[in-house]
């Protein structure tokens, strides 16, 4: 497969939701005005509670075995590396260029959650179908690889749902109390709730030591509180719940036959919820053209920001990918399946997760810097999937 053939290939999917993108653009102008702000938030909060929920778990009901979980039990491990790695790097991008304290938890966020989802679906089985693919026979790579990539899309939501919607949600009330404090600085905003008390000459006042102790266990007890309530809420959320529920029933077979297949007596249920999952990624995507156009305009996010995720996407994270793919081959955690090496470092080289938008909108944090980030890594998504696409096929071949 030739530069050119993998251009075509790796550029289909980008340009869908550039162009699907566009039209939301469109809609949300000031000629057409169909999408106003009001509407994208409307229609965002139906992708968080009915279309995202529906796509997790049709894709994880049909595909998953226990038998996949078993042998493929180094993607989780994978996927959950992209995050520390990625997040990593954002937070050491976060620390050296100091944005603005609200939108620490986006750059976080697009540095470590890749779209594991409909760019997968689209991406791996276009490569099956190129006659010199190094995969193999195309029905069954094809076959293989809609289970991988939907395995990768089930596992990316849970990380996502939980790690990036933390990120996204501690942003938020970062903002909100900003905007309380009419815009207060970021060292306001970590100093202490309540500072040592302190005398004319700056003193430290005495105070009772066993009260401090007993202030100090009753905050930490409930930070506790607070943490665990905060993890169950993230586990309660509905792509997450709808995730475990499709786990389910794809690793248990007398489920599995109540709603999959010509003779399920329930198959009309998993067809209309594979039916509303559909609308998942045209919502989104339109949601974030609408965004786009405030964004450009109102964005006050620095080049040197952009710059550096970009870097972090398309050029850091990719080769540190090849890194440890390569050491996980060499020590024998890999299935002897190429596709399944390729799966794996197509997960570092994907552009940011789109359901980081839809937490954006969902918490009215950084909606115009998460478009601008966007339009900035998928426009160069076609080019640098392309360039390291053929890198993995050299290698796996």
């Amino acid at each position: 497969m030739g530069f050119w053939e993998l251009l075509v290939v790796a550029s289909m999917p980008v340009m869908q939701v550039i162009l699907v993108g566009l039209v939301g653009a469109f809609l949300a102008g000031d000629f057409f005005g169909v999408l106003t702000a009001d509407a994208r938030k409307h229609m965002n909060r139906v992708v968080y509670m009915v279309f995202t929920p529906s796509l997790m778990f049709a894709s994880l009901a049909k595909t998953i075995t226990l038998e996949d979980i078993i042998s493929w039990w180094f993607m989780p491990v994978n996927i959950g590396l992209t995050f520390v790695i990625g997040g990593t790097l954002g937070w050491v991008v976060v620390k050296l260029l100091r944005p603005e304290p609200h939108l620490g938890g986006l750059i976080i966020a697009m540095c470590s959650a890749g779209n594991l989802g409909n760019l997968m679906l689209i991406v791996v089985p276009a490569i099956c179908n190129e006659s010199r693919s190094p995969f193999g026979e195309t029905a069954i790579c094809r076959s293989r690889g809609l289970s991988y990539s939907s395995f990768s899309m089930a596992l990316g939501g849970f990380y996502i749902w939980t790690h990036t919607f933390s990120l996204m949600r501690n942003s938020g009330e970062i903002h909100r109390r900003m905007v309380a404090a009419g815009g207060g600085s970021e060292k306001d905003l970590e100093a202490p709730l309540l500072p040592p008390s302190t005398g004319p000459g700056g003193e430290a006042i005495p105070s009772d030591v066993k009260l401090l102790e007993g202030k100090e266990q009753r905050n930490f007890l409930n930070r506790l509180k607070e943490s665990a309530l905060q993890l169950v809420e993230e586990l309660m959320s509905p792509p997450t719940a709808a995730a475990v529920l499709g786990f389910i029933f794809g690793t248990t077979p007398w489920l599995k036959s109540l709603i999959i297949g010509a003779a399920a007596p329930f198959r009309v249920v998993y067809d209309s919820i594979k039916l509303m999952g559909n609308g998942t990624i045209p919502c989104i995507t339109l949601i974030l053209g609408g965004n786009l156009t405030k964004g450009i305009r109102k964005s006050k996010l620095k080049r040197s920001v952009i710059l550096a995720v970009l870097w972090v996407k398309i050029a850091v994270l990719p080769a540190l990918g090849i890194a440890v793919t390569q050491a996980a081959a060499k020590l024998g955690f890999l299935p002897r399946d190429p596709l399944f090496r390729y799966v794996l470092l197509l997960q570092y080289t994907i552009p940011p997760a789109m359901n980081i938008s839809t937490m954006a909108e969902l918490f009215d944090v950084a909606r115009e810097e998460c478009s601008v980030i966007f339009l900035w890594t998928y426009l160069l998504a076609a080019l640098s999937l392309t360039v390291w696409s053929s890198v993995y096929l050299w290698i796996l071949s």
